[in-house]
């Protein structure tokens, strides 16, 4: 479970492709900090496991700076990690990163899953006098999901959502969040992990099941 409160920006160094899945070596000096395999880390909002740490030597001792993790099939066809899979060079793009909540911590954004829900893409970006409005479009069947002034997870970064449509979303964006994770560098026409709000889905399951009782 992960908060939406991004920890560090890494970069994705070496993506070592299978038929239909991959791994992955990442370079995240913070996050590896205390990193054991067999941990989660949040990557672009995809939970993946860390596999392998790899030793680098700094001021004569050794520290991991990087991680390896798997891609199952799955993720490769639900998130933009995929992209890799049709011949989009990974290697050099930098990702938003957050270690696994630990029971205590404060809950400053809200409960992400890292489990990608869709696709979206950046429509436009509007420069503000201290923000950013960028403007996402909605893959069909996430629009119910999705409210104004509720919460979304893009890229794993725990974002209000400040206008929805039919077929797009909004989010306003203050300098912190513009200087510390990947959103300060989205170029229109770029893909997202979007991740909705969970709390939203299960209040959808428990209905469809109360309706179908009475039927």
């Amino acid at each position: 479970m992960f908060t939406g409160l991004i920890e560090e920006v890494g970069t994705i160094e070496a993506v070592e492709l299978g038929e239909t899945d991959a791994r992955v070596c990442i370079r995240a000096p913070k996050v590896t900090e205390d990193a054991r395999n067999g941990d989660s880390i949040a990557v672009d909002g995809v939970c993946l496991t860390v596999t392998g740490l790899p030793e680098a030597l700094e001021d004569g001792q050794p520290r991991p700076e990087r991680f390896w993790a798997d891609v199952m099939p799955e993720t490769m066809r639900r998130t933009r990690l995929g992209l890799a899979n049709q011949g989009t060079s990974l290697e050099g793009v930098r990702v938003n990163l957050e270690r696994a909540l630990k029971v205590g911590d404060r809950l400053g954004g809200h409960i992400v899953q890292g489990h990608v829900d869709g696709v979206a893409e950046l429509l436009s970006r509007t420069p503000g006098p201290r923000w950013d409005v960028l403007r996402f479009s909605l893959p069909e069947g996430l629009r119910r999901y999705v409210v104004e002034k509720g919460s979304i997870a893009v890229n794993g970064t725990s974002l209000t959502v400040s206008a929805v449509g039919d077929d797009f979303f909004e989010v306003s964006l203050i300098p912190t969040t513009l200087a510390e994770t990947t959103a300060g560098e989205l170029r229109v026409g770029e893909p997202v992990n979007l991740e909705v709000d969970q709390v939203a889905k299960y209040v959808e399951n428990m209905v469809r099941a109360k309706v179908n009782d009475y039927e």
